[in-house]
């Protein structure tokens, strides 16, 4: 994909990122840790299926092999290091995305944010979700469609990641919005990306299984996540007492059966996008 800075030709210098290079250490197990366990260097760490990522800025072998030392439940398997630019997929920078304008903390565009119409500042740390990604890129024009022509006094963000698009929630006017991610690191990332955003009063990010949190109520729920947690979703009681629903993250044959899905359902497609003839993205209403 295209970066936004080039394609935008805005201002900011994404050199200025405090992430360069990332080392990352690949073990068997799950390293909980809040961090003291290493230094500065230390980014976060993504625990996933019994496996654990730690990221850090620096090499950190060290430091890793002695906190495994004194946990016997891990084990070492493997260590990489790469740019970060090449982890998100591309060189973070400013960029409009319809009527948001969405930049990383540390350009110099940030300055400018107080003449956005809808400005978010979006550290993604190593979380996936930076607003590149086709599916993000759809959720994002879903939820300005939906408040285009709707309000919504609350919101249900489900595979929230870096918190991006209950961020965007908020600014189209949503006074409450749950963000929910099974990842620890991911709601790390969002609760940070939040607090920067001062949005604390509007936005709350809870960790949990997407499952457990479709029934609270809402009134619209967005969920570009998985396919194997979407099936459940749209197969829950709960899902049905929404308004409005987006659903993305979908590719072609597992949106063609969340589609045979719902065709039995009281809800009816708005938009539905296509991307790239790959992605799927659902705008609906509930009826």
């Amino acid at each position: 994909m295209t970066d936004v800075r080039t394609r935008h030709n805005l201002p900011g210098n994404p050199s200025a990122s405090p992430y360069t290079d990332l080392f990352i250490y690949y073990l068997k197990g799950l390293a909980k840790t809040d961090g003291r366990d290493f230094g500065r260097a230390f980014i976060g760490a993504w625990l996933e299926d019994g496996f654990s990522f730690l990221f850090f800025s620096e090499p950190s072998l060290a430091a890793v092999e002695r906190f495994i030392s004194v946990q016997p439940c891990l084990e070492f398997i493997d260590k990489y290091q790469m740019a970060y630019s090449d982890w998100q997929g591309s060189i973070l920078g400013p960029g409009r995305f319809g009527s948001f304008f969405i930049t990383p903390p540390w350009s110099a565009a940030s300055e400018t944010l107080a003449i956005e119409k809808q400005p978010i500042i979006l550290d993604p740390g190593v979380v996936f979700g930076s607003g590149s990604h086709p599916t993000t890129l759809s959720s994002l024009e879903a939820l300005e469609l939906a408040f285009q022509s709707d309000s919504f006094a609350s919101t249900l963000d489900l595979g929230t990641g870096t918190g991006l698009l209950a961020l965007a929630a908020a600014r189209l006017g949503c006074p409450k919005t749950l963000a929910v991610d099974l990842n620890l690191l991911a709601v790390r990332t969002a609760l940070n990306n939040i607090r920067l955003n001062r949005l604390e009063d509007r936005i709350m990010a809870i960790q949990g299984k997407a499952q457990d949190f479709v029934n609270v109520d809402a009134e619209l729920i967005v969920a570009n996540i998985h396919y194997d947690v979407m099936k459940e979703l749209v197969a829950a009681e709960g899902f049905l007492s929404k308004k409005n629903f987006i659903l993305s993250g979908l590719l072609r044959s597992q949106a063609n059966t969340i589609l045979a899905g719902l065709s039995d359902k009281p809800v009816r497609i708005i938009k539905k996008w296509e991307i790239e003839g790959i992605w799927y993205t659902f705008f609906g209403k509930i009826t």
